[in-house]
C-alpha cells in the first residue's frame, strides 16, 4: 500500500512531516553520524540573533520529572557567522532548512534579520521565535500580548515573500487569541508550544539549580498541555500548525497531528535518542498502513471530539 505523508506550510512543501525543533538539533551537522539526516521533512535551526550571543551563566540545564529545564538565553554565532559557517553544510543537504530567528532587545532586530535572509535562495523560511522566555532584560514576551505580535508579523510580512511560521508562547492566557493576531498580520503558520517556564530548587543549598532562577520546561510533561492548545488554535485559524512540545515517539506525534498539527517537531527526546525523529517517521508510515489511511493529511485534526 502506497502511502503520502506529504504536507504543505504555506508555499513550503515537506516530503513528510516530522522536524527538529530550534535549539535541539543544533545546526545539523552535529548528528550527520547518528542518522540519515535528508530524511527529516525539515530542519530548524538553532534561534539566530543579529549578532552573537554567548548565552547565560551555567549551570543552564537540569532534569526534572519527566522533562529538562534550560536557560541557555539564545547562545548563537550570530547572522554573519551561520551565513559563513553554519549555513553551507545545510544548504548541501536538499533538506528544507527554516532559519529561526529573535531580536535581543528591539523588535526592529527582525527587520534586519529577515530582510538579509530573505536574499538567501536556501533559506526555506523564517520562524519568528518571539517567545524565548530565556532572554534577559526584557519585560514580557511579544507573543504574549496579541497587538505586537500582530505588528511584528506584519512588518516582516512586508519585507519577505518565504514561508513564515510565528513561534508562541504557551504562557498566555489565550493561545487562540495571539494565533489569530499572528494569522491576520500575515503569518503563513503557527508553530507552538515553546517551553513553559518553570524552576526547579536545590533544597541543600536553598538555591535555583539553574544560574538565573527561572527557565523554560520541556519534555513529556509538557505534553498534554501543548495538544490542547494546538486543538485550540486549530479551531481558531486556518493556516497550518507545526505540533511540539514532548515528543518522544509515534504514539506522541500522532497525539499533535490527530490534534490539528500538520506537522511535528522533536526536541527534548533528540538529546536523549538521536534517531527518535527518524523512527516516529518509520511509525507513523506503519500507522497509515495498518488503517489504510493513504494520505496523512487525512489524520489532520481528525479528533472525534
Amino acid at each position: 500500500m502506497k502511502t503520502n505523508l506529504s504536507v504543505g506550510l504555506g508555499k513550503l512543501k515537506l516530503n513528510n512531516p516530522v522536524m527538529v525543533a530550534s535549539g535541539t538539533f543544533g545546526y545539523a551537522e552535529e548528528f550527520r553520524d547518528f542518522m540519515d539526516l535528508k530524511k527529516l521533512g525539515a530542519i530548524v535551526t538553532k534561534t539566530l540573533t543579529l549578532k552573537p550571543r554567548k548565552g547565560n551563566p551555567a549551570p543552564r540545564t537540569c532534569e526534572t520529572p519527566a522533562g529538562m529545564l534550560n536557560s541557555i538565553g539564545l547562545e548563537n554565532p550570530g547572522l554573519d557567522n551561520f551565513i559563513k559557517d553554519k549555513f553551507p553544510f545545510l544548504k548541501k543537504l536538499g533538506v528544507p532548512v527554516i532559519v529561526s530567528v529573535a531580536s535581543e532587545e528591539e523588535p526592529e532586530e527582525f527587520l534586519e534579520l529577515v530582510s538579509q535572509l530573505d536574499k538567501i535562495e536556501e533559506a526555506a523560511a523564517i520562524e519568528l521565535n518571539i517567545s524565548c522566555p530565556n532572554v534577559r532584560g526584557r519585560e514580557g514576551l511579544i507573543s504574549q500580548d496579541p497587538d505586537a505580535t500582530f505588528k511584528i508579523v506584519q512588518d516582516v510580512r512586508k519585507i519577505t515573500g518565504k514561508t513564515l511560521i510565528t513561534k508562541l508562547s504557551p504562557n498566555v492566557t489565550s493561545i487562540g487569541k495571539i494565533a489569530k493576531s499572528a494569522e491576520e498580520a500575515g503569518s503563513d503558520a503557527i508553530s507552538l508550544i515553546n517551553t513553559l517556564t518553570g524552576m526547579s530548587i536545590d533544597v541543600g543549598q536553598r538555591k535555583p539549580k539553574i544560574a538565573v532562577g527561572i527557565a523554560g520546561l520541556s519534555g513529556p510533561a509538557i505534553r498534554p498541555v501543548a495538544v490542547r492548545m494546538v486543538w485550540e488554535v486549530f479551531k481558531k485559524v486556518k493556516i497550518p500548525i507545526i505540533g511540539m512540545g514532548g515528543i518522544m515517539d509515534t504514539d506522541s506525534a500522532l497525539e499533535f497531528i490527530i490534534a490539528g498539527a500538520s506537522a511535528v517537531s522533536v526536541g527534548t527526546a533528540n538529546f536523549i535518542n538521536p534517531k527518535t525523529s527518524l523512527e516516529i517517521l518509520s511509525g507513523l508510515k506503519e500507522y497509515l498502513i495498518r488503517n489504510r489511511i493513504t494520505e496523512i493529511k487525512e489524520l489532520i485534526g481528525s479528533l472525534k471530539a
